[in-house]
């Protein structure tokens, strides 16, 4: 047998089948066969301990054992989530709440067997790796925490987005009803709340009906993390469980509140609900938000084509969120049917010439006598920031500011048709940003964030730290945190769903095939096609 450690993501590629059993005292430790004592010998300590060796991404090498059971694992890989037994090994354990729960009794299996895991592809082939998998979401049968001792608090920070307010109400209820806990907070006002801002009392009864409401019910900013400050205020105010509700920027910062903690020796588990209304979260199938903000943009791009429809030559531009992912104007376009073009961050377009958007928009106007067009805020800022020579800027979080396309795509369009064409057009420009941005999550999203809530607070009461939560292949998992923020989650244009809007649409691709297929295009539109392609319009 060999063992082989090398630096990087912790990975744990122990099996999950049948030849690592359930270990509960070091009695049946003593009756493990050799190779699998090796394995657990190393984690097995006086508390009861489950097969599964709990790594941290963030604080452990890979570790990958090559044994002779190697065929019967084919592959497989575990990407745990952190423990706060990792650093606090002596940890009590408490019986799970729910075991007495009348609303669970009538459940079959009322616990997740601690040998499940969630696939994080599940198209494969004959013979091919099982490869990566997570945690799945859900109670432990054990808990780390006593109800009465647990003091948890909750924060939103960055944009706003539909769903938020359900997903704080779900955590307060879901302490509360599954685990009895009653000492809840709010910090109100983003990361800086720790520190600068008053916190209030949440019980069920204040957060009732805070789900019919859009925004925040605690308010929320940008930037504001200190992670030394941050941590202090928990260790002073006794906080052992902290909720945080964020997208990209925000999530990091939960990490380092993770690392400071475990630093520091504190039995604190931080936990961290994904949230970008542009649906551009890493591994988690969509966010939060997102199936609501395609609904509500159907109306914006309704209006849009009935002002076209009605006037000659009318031409309706309707600009959605989305500053590096196109996800949203891509998922409208295809509801709505009514969209002749859309553009995203992801696909480089043109104006001039053959196949650009001024030929397509003049054989659109001849052939209907009106066009619709979707852009996503992200798609063309180089165009928009080469032609006014603005320097790019970012907000508190970090984020590019981002020029109106939607602006410049209109003035570009009405200045090419009336003074080159000499045609008469009608322009339509329509922003519904703030409009989708404020309203509350439609039914499909009040369901899944009360799904995303309860899963973190099942993960917290596991004593589970430093993880997010998400559905993978539709089934909820713990994610290392760094998992999500490595990377963004980008519309491919070398997927179907992408072939799909251009079938719909028959709308031109504006890149040549072999771009896309020698890897010239990414999620940033391609400086090579923007120089060559834009320099005349």
């Amino acid at each position: 047998m060999e063992c082989t450690i090398s630096s990087g993501l912790a990975k744990s590629s122990l099996p999950l089948g049948p030849s690592f059993p359930l270990i509960r005292s070091k009695s049946q430790a003593s009756a493990l066969s050799s190779t699998q004592s090796y394995f657990l010998k190393p984690f097995f300590k006086s508390r009861s301990f489950s097969i599964f060796p709990l790594f941290s991404r963030q604080n452990h090498p890979i570790i990958r054992s090559q044994s002779s059971n190697q065929a019967a694992d084919n592959g497989f890989v575990l990407e745990d989530v952190p423990h706060l037994t990792n650093f606090l090994p002596d940890l009590p354990t408490y019986p799970n709440p729910l075991q007495k729960s009348q609303a669970y009794a009538i459940v079959k299996q009322t616990f997740v067997n601690p040998e499940d895991a969630v696939a994080e592809r599940i198209v494969v082939q004959k013979g091919s790796p099982r490869g990566v998998h997570f945690r799945r979401a859900g109670p432990r049968e054990k808990v780390y925490f006593k109800s009465e001792e647990v003091r948890a608090c909750i924060v939103t920070c960055g944009g706003l987005c539909p769903g938020i307010n359900t997903v704080i109400r779900e955590i307060v209820c879901g302490l509360n009803y599954m685990y009895g806990v009653e000492d809840i907070l709010g910090i109100e006002g983003g990361y800086r709340g720790f520190y600068s801002k008053n916190t209030m009392t949440l019980t069920p009864k204040v957060v009732n009906d805070i789900h019919k409401r859009g925004g925040t019910f605690l308010r929320t900013s940008r930037g504001g993390h200190d992670t030394q400050k941050i941590v202090d205020n928990i260790q002073d105010r006794g906080i052992n469980q902290v909720y945080i509700i964020g997208g990209d920027g925000t999530q990091k910062g939960a990490d380092l509140i993770y690392k400071e903690v475990e630093k520091r020796g504190l039995q604190v588990a931080v936990a961290g609900i994904p949230k970008t209304i542009d649906n551009d979260i890493a591994v988690i199938d969509k966010s939060f938000g997102f199936d609501t903000a395609v609904e509500e943009a159907q109306r914006a791009i309704n209006a849009a084509h009935v002002e076209v429809e009605s006037v000659e030559n009318g031409i309706g531009i309707v600009k959605l969120m989305g500053r590096y992912s196109g996800f949203i104007a891509m998922m409208a376009t295809l509801a709505n049917r009514d969209v002749d073009c859309c553009l995203i961050p992801e696909s480089p377009f043109y104006l001039e010439g053959q196949g650009g958007l001024f030929e397509f928009i003049e054989e659109r106007l001849k052939e209907n006598g009106h066009m619709v067009i979707v852009i996503a805020e992200g798609a063309g800022q180089e165009y928009v920031a080469q032609e006014m020579q603005a320097n790019v800027k970012k907000d508190a979080s970090g984020n590019r500011l981002l020029l109106d396309v939607g602006l410049w795509l209109s003035d570009k369009i009405k200045d090419h048709f009336t003074t080159i064409r000499k045609m008469s057009i009608n322009m339509k420009y329509i922003d519904p940003t703030y409009m989708i941005r404020a309203i509350p999550s439609n039914a499909s999203d009040n369901i899944y964030c009360t799904l995303l809530a309860q899963s973190a607070v099942h993960g917290a009461m596991a004593g589970f730290s430093g993880f997010t939560v998400g559905p993978v292949n539709s089934r909820h998992a713990y994610i290392p945190i760094s998992r999500v923020t490595e990377t963004q989650n980008i519309v491919k244009l070398t997927d179907r769903m992408w072939a799909r809007l251009l079938a719909s649409t028959n709308q031109p691709s504006f890149v040549d095939c072999n771009d896309i297929s020698q890897g010239r295009v990414s999620g940033e539109t391609n400086n090579v096609i923007s120089s060559t392609k834009i320099s005349n319009s």
